[in-house]
């Protein structure tokens, strides 16, 4: 269970706040609420609209709610008896500062918040100016920093919302690729006559030593299988990077590990496991895996690995993902994300590249400071990942940080 804030309540009477909806005759009411289920029915009602990140949907928050022991600070934007959006948001104490920021958000590959389709389609505005002093009201005293991180301000051909107010662009941005029911068609995007080449050489050197099957977890007991490998899996590989482990924290498994326990809905999933399970002279052996989330038409690749010591010369990562984008086409899905962060196989997968911002509201002095500092950082870590060997330095250092026992800070 998560310690529980008292809800806080702000009911703004003055007359510009009216102006923030322009033509509703209504006033923007803000309060602030501890737990998921006050708001439950509006969450699920909200989450609905897929242009609403999966990352803010109820399960997903309530498998980290229930793996963690974070504070919640829910912010709920009322328009008259209407639930108008809600902030899922948390707070960490970092440091000396204390940051509301969304759930869970070291592990979320876009965060939009939950907002009612008419704001999303600009059929009412809010005045985000406004809006920023009546949280910064409504949380003095339990933070001092609002930060919302990895919103992009347009997504899926909408102007985020919140979009009006001031933000710095994200360190790391998020790569997709446009999907059709026409796996060729899609293929095609990307050279698809090298890519098809690619797939049969790798096909090939795998059926060198017997064959293989895509396999998605379905009972209990092949989830817990699947991702405790790929535990294992991603393990190896950082420490053969000499990259910190970010999986480590044993709440941050036991998180995923209660994610994958939702129930799906259709074709929607807040976590799925899929592998590339070999027979012949690796039988059984599982040589790659990756977790999916889809919501609606999209799908994004949470995390992936492979077994280091397995036929690394076919690739089994790189021939999982052709299996899964094959899939995702076939099953109706328009977006095949490959989430947060830069790296070579997302741009020779991708043809999309969406830039995220990092938002951030001042609660106090401290929380001002805080965020002079966080940009700073952000500053600096560009600066950093722009030289590679600087970055690598603090990359060994970070995996040197990351053999200490793990802690809830940690996390």
């Amino acid at each position: 269970m998560s310690s529980v804030l008292p809800d806080i309540r702000v009911q703004p009477h003055s007359p510009s706040l009216q102006r923030g909806i322009p033509g509703s005759g209504q006033e923007l009411d803000i309060d602030i609420v501890s737990t998921l289920d006050a708001v439950r029915d509006a969450w699920l009602d909200l989450q609905s609209d897929n242009r609403n990140s999966l990352h803010q949907g109820y399960d997903w928050c309530a498998a980290w709610v229930e793996t963690h022991g974070y504070p919640l600070a829910i912010v709920r934007g009322r328009l008259g008896s209407e639930t108008a959006f809600l902030l899922p948001l948390e707070i960490q104490r970092h440091n000396m500062v204390r940051t509301a920021q969304f759930i869970g958000t070291r592990y979320t590959n876009i965060n939009t918040g939950l907002f009612a389709a008419s704001l999303w389609d600009g059929e009412r505005r809010i005045d985000t100016d406004k809006l920023a002093s009546l949280i910064a009201e409504s949380l003095t005293g339990y933070a001092d920093l609002v930060s919302l991180q990895n919103i992009p301000l347009t997504w899926r051909g909408s102007r985020h919302p919140l979009a009006s107010l001031p933000a710095d662009e994200h360190l790391n941005h998020t790569f997709q690729l446009p999907l059709s029911a026409d796996f060729t068609a899609t293929i095609n995007q990307l050279n698809g006559k090298r890519r098809r080449k690619k797939f049969r050489n790798q096909v090939r050197k795998i059926e060198a030593t017997g064959s293989f099957e895509h396999v998605i977890a379905r009972t209990p007991e092949e989830k817990r299988d699947l991702l405790s490998q790929f535990f294992v899996q991603k393990a190896v590989r950082f420490k053969a990077l000499g990259l910190p482990n970010v999986f480590h924290a044993p709440q941050t498994q036991a998180f995923f590990h209660r994610v994958l326990e939702v129930s799906q809905e259709g074709a929607d999933a807040p976590l799925e496991m899929h592998g590339l399970l070999l027979h012949g002279e690796y039988e059984g052996k599982i040589a790659a895996l990756a977790g999916l989330s889809r919501k609606g038409d999209h799908v994004i690749c949470q995390f992936g690995s492979i077994d280091e010591n397995i036929l690394p010369e076919a690739s089994p990562g790189e021939l999982l993902f052709w299996l899964l984008i094959e899939r995702a086409c076939s099953r109706g899905a328009a977006m095949f994300d490959f989430g947060l962060g830069d790296q070579d196989y997302k741009r020779r997968w991708c043809t999309e590249e969406t830039v995220q911002h990092d938002i951030l509201l001042p609660v106090s002095a401290l929380g001002r400071f805080a965020a002079v500092a966080h940009r700073g950082v952000s500053r600096g870590k560009a600066a950093i990942k722009g030289n590679p060997h600087l970055y690598a330095l603090i990359q060994r250092l970070r995996a040197q940080q990351d053999k200490a026992p793990a802690t809830e800070s940690d996390d």
